[in-house]
């Protein structure tokens, strides 16, 4: 057994702010969840009169540097106390990541957002090394630094295999979607599934994040991004019923308050929602879709196809959603809304994967990956996997790989921290095609050919 790379993953979300903790058996390439602390964002406490607001999520919590950083210090801490882990001694690495991003003009914003979360890990005793990758094996913790290829490869950027978009600023919530495809691709190493490039990731948190790459050796591009709204909309038909608060409620807030309903879904309530959920590549003149900043003009010249996920414009029918899910209340409960948010999701999953695939960016061995709570909650995996089809009427699951993955985010934060520190397994690779071998000689031929530039 052993040893392990231990790595916390913080994450400012727009409804939940989390801490997981993560350990990853250097020899298998096994991750393994140690813990996590979960609170809803809206608890952060109130800005100060000699505080600057800097940001808000997307139903208006306003957030202050000083806010932000003692929250996530107090998720930090907890988390490692309650798993008796020795910041020094224990733990390796730490990596930040948000999905707030309405209140920001454009993409390049976000960077102030995860500075305060790098004051909060600071806060909590985090030193500054395990936050930044390492330029060679002696900064590495001595247990582990047989296990580093630092010596012959160095970080270039991609991780996992898979290269951002040439042009980052495309959306602002871009480190969710390259976290999120490595931890798709990390969680399948306790499995024999190859979830290997080309891929189509899917984060269903409150705003939609992912990316889908090609087959490329030894780097995959990223051919298509996605942004906009995701959980948001199942929160959105909640806020209609009365049950949670009008402004800030979220389906989280209804968790196990409700009967199981065998009431028969009206098909017209399916419809009426699929008229309000807007689904379709960002137009782009866009400089906003779904409420997350964009910038449509950048993926274009980095030819990434970006589809987008709106009510409305920006949201501006959210409210639309709010009355809808309350009318599905009135007729049969909370538990007749729950089972049909659960088919309103599954079909928001099918007009994506029909966009990408008629934009020409799934290609014949693409794996599609899923995460996020409005997407792998309730009923909604296994409709997807019955109902998901392609183009040609047959099932998604007939020539493709479909999987579902709990806090893939998390999981991408151990995997992008061992790609900063060059820790791959040869054995049990996580880059390169599916059906390859590793691809660490390709690496090492490619950054020799490209040393005389870093000199």
């Amino acid at each position: 057994m052993g040893p392990f790379y231990t790595v916390a993953s913080v994450e400012l979300g727009n409804t939940t702010t989390k801490c997981i903790l993560v350990s990853t058996n250097l020899k298998t390439a096994e991750i393994y969840e140690i813990e996590k602390e979960v609170r809803l964002t809206r608890e952060v406490r109130p800005p100060r009169s000699d505080e600057t607001v800097f940001g808000s999520t997307l139903v208006g919590t306003d957030l202050t540097r000083e806010a932000v950083s003692e929250m996530i210090a107090d998720v930090l801490t907890t988390v490692l106390s309650r798993a008796k882990i020795d910041i020094e001694r224990d733990l390796h690495f730490v990596v930040r990541s948000t999905g707030v991003t309405a209140s920001f003009a454009e993409p390049a914003e976000v960077g102030a957002m995860v500075q305060a979360l790098a004051d909060g890990c600071l806060a909590a005793g985090v030193p500054p090394r395990k936050m930044t990758a390492s330029l060679s094996p002696e900064n590495l913790p001595p247990g582990i630094r047989d296990f580093t290829w630092l010596k012959k490869v160095y970080f270039d950027g991609a991780v996992a295999s898979s290269l951002p978009p040439a042009n980052a600023e495309i959306v602002a919530n871009e480190m969710e979607g390259e976290l999120v495809t490595a931890g798709l691709k990390g969680a399948v190493k306790s499995t024999e599934i190859d979830f290997r490039n080309p891929v189509m990731t899917l984060d269903f948190g409150t705003t939609l994040a992912g990316r889908v790459t090609n087959d490329g050796i030894p780097y995959a591009n990223t051919i298509g991004s996605f942004a906009g709204l995701a959980g948001a909309i199942p929160d959105a038909l909640v806020r209609g019923t009365g049950h949670v608060d009008g402004s800030t409620g979220c389906v989280l807030d209804l968790q196990g308050s409700w009967n199981v309903s065998d009431t028969e879904i009206d098909q017209d309530w399916i419809e009426r929602a699929r008229q309000i959920v807007i689904v379709k590549r960002v137009p782009r003149e866009a400089k906003r879709f779904g409420t997350v900043p964009v910038s449509a003009d950048a993926a274009s010249e980095s030819g990434v196809v970006l589809i987008g996920v709106d009510a409305g414009d920006n949201g501006s029918d959210l409210s639309k959603l709010e009355n809808l899910g309350g009318e599905i209340a009135s007729s049969g409960g909370i538990g007749l809304l729950m089972n049909a948010i659960d088919i309103i999701q599954a079909d928001i999953v099918q007009r994506i994967v029909t966009l990408a695939e008629t934009e020409g960016i799934v290609l014949d061995d693409t794996s599609l990956g899923i995460t996020g709570r409005a997407a792998t909650t309730g009923n909604k995996p296994r409709l997807i996997a019955k109902r998901l089809t392609k183009i040609d009427g047959s099932f998604w699951t007939d020539s493709h790989q479909l999987m579902f993955v709990e806090d893939g985010l998390a999981m991408g934060a151990a995997v992008a921290a061992r790609c900063m520190n060059s820790m791959g397994t040869r054995h049990n690779p996580m880059g390169g095609r599916k059906g390859d071998k590793c691809i660490m000689g390709a690496r090492m031929k490619l950054q020799r050919a490209k040393k005389p530039q870093r000199e």
